[in-house]
């Protein structure tokens, strides 16, 4: 969220590494990839006593041996898979994971191996503790402190089925989750945090979809809705949900550009409004001095941008998860201010970059979590940035897209709720209170 979570764990690093139950032990450290050469350039600035060791890339299996002589391991979630049985061999002093969102599906293998590993003390950092469901907060919790939400099947039953269900019922489990959540929770919002940070403005900005558009989006929308009503019918929602989600995807790139749905022998004049849109909007960016981080989830959409941007000889920045040297990137744009756009794909370069070069963000596409969009954003809006931030969301009007928004709204309020900040709630507790903490 660009509110100081790396140099704030940095700092608290640096003095555990004195008390008795650290002293001697080394920290790992696992985030995204995109994220472990940002772990250890921060390191060295803030913290230059820690001796920082990097293990990624093909080489790294010749580092393993170092990991005794280190202060600070950093390592990807992509890597501590494939590499677990070395690190099973250590125990840590502390364990840190970085954008712990990863480990929010308990069944994957980054929440199984990260809750494998052997630590004296742990810390997740995230700013979107919950993406899918609170059922996230349960998997990030169980790496923490396990048992204490109890069984997921329980805590399933208990409160992620009372909070779908809406109404009192669901109140009063955001009520009991909160009260569990936090003595052990540090929300910082930058309204407390970083209270001389400009202000970001956030707008839609919408458009029809174009002739051809609306033709093709027709037609996968009568098709799949009575695809899928037989195919719900026959075997279930939940066994048919795969086969929904499908569906929505390519109707989301429908909306994007006709190119995304590579049908065979498709010959159209307009291929995507949002295009002609987005590049209206680049324009007046451009010509008001503004530098624009542009996010999709969709790289094949970023390809097709690349292409527009060389055609229109704009220059720009490019970042998805083949990027090789992302940090070499990212010090390109913020750097020099003679290219005015970065193109990023929301999975690789959403979290945990450092992009206050930039002033205005646009989502080309938008996703179904706003805290994941929120995250995006903080690249140009966090600490550091001197400018006001623009963030616009590109829509088309009577479209899946317009229901993406509806749901964006109904998942802030649940995420408001349930982890709802406040020292306050701390200085108040009962004894009742405590002891309701150790219940669920």
């Amino acid at each position: 969220m660009g509110l100081g979570k790396t140099l704030q764990t940095l700092a608290w690093l640096q003095m555990e590494r004195y008390h008795p139950t650290v002293r001697g032990k080394p920290t790992l450290i696992v985030c995204p990839t995109s994220l472990v050469g940002n772990w250890a350039e921060e390191t060295q600035r803030f913290t230059p006593q820690l001796r920082v060791l990097q293990i990624a890339g093909a080489d790294r299996h010749a580092k393993f041996s170092e990991i005794p002589n280190a202060d600070l391991i950093v390592t990807s979630y992509a890597l501590i898979r494939r590499d677990a049985a070395r690190y099973l061999e250590h125990q840590f002093g502390i364990l840190v994971l970085d954008e712990a969102q990863h480990i929010k599906n308990r069944s994957t293998q980054n929440a199984i191996t990260a809750k494998e590993l052997r630590a004296d003390h742990k810390l997740v950092l995230t700013g979107t503790p919950i993406e899918n469901s609170v059922s996230d907060l349960w998997s990030i919790m169980d790496f923490l402190m396990p048992d204490y939400l109890g069984s997921h099947e329980s805590f399933r039953r208990n409160v992620e089925s009372a909070i779908a269900a809406g109404g009192p019922e669901a109140e009063a489990a955001q009520l009991r989750l909160r009260r569990k959540l936090q003595p052990f929770l540090l929300r910082r919002l930058k309204t407390e945090v970083a209270k001389d940070l400009p202000a970001r403005i956030e707008r839609v900005a919408s458009c029809t979809l174009s002739a051809d558009q609306k033709a093709v989006y027709k037609q996968l929308l009568e098709s799949s809705r009575n695809k899928l009503s037989a195919l719900v019918a026959k075997q279930g929602l939940q066994r048919s949900r795969m086969e929904v989600l499908k569906t929505l995807l390519r109707l989301r790139q429908a909306c994007c550009h006709l190119d995304l749905l590579k049908l065979e022998g498709l010959a159209v004049e307009a291929p995507s409004a949002k295009m002609d849109l987005f590049f209206e909007l680049l324009d007046e960016a451009m010509d008001g001095g503004h530098r624009v981080l542009v996010f999709s989830q969709f790289v094949t959409m970023l390809t097709i941008l690349r292409k527009q941007f060389e055609q229109r000889q704009i220059p720009y920045c490019y970042l998805d998860g083949a990027t090789q040297d992302r940090m070499q990137v990212v010090h390109q744009f913020n750097s020099d201010r003679n290219i005015p756009v970065f193109l990023i794909s929301l999975k690789a370069g959403g979290t945990g970059l450092n992009l206050t070069g930039a002033d205005m963000v646009i989502h080309y596409d938008p996703w179904w979590n706003p805290a994941v969009e929120d995250q995006a954003t903080d690249r140009a809006h966090r600490i550091g940035q001197k400018r006001t931030v623009y963030s616009v969301k590109l829509i088309t009007k009577g479209t899946v897209e317009e229901k993406v928004l509806e749901l964006q709204r109904a998942k802030k309020a649940v995420i408001n709720a349930t982890l709802s900040s406040g020292e306050s709630v701390l200085n108040s507790l009962t004894w009742d209170d405590i002891q309701g903490l150790l219940t669920l």
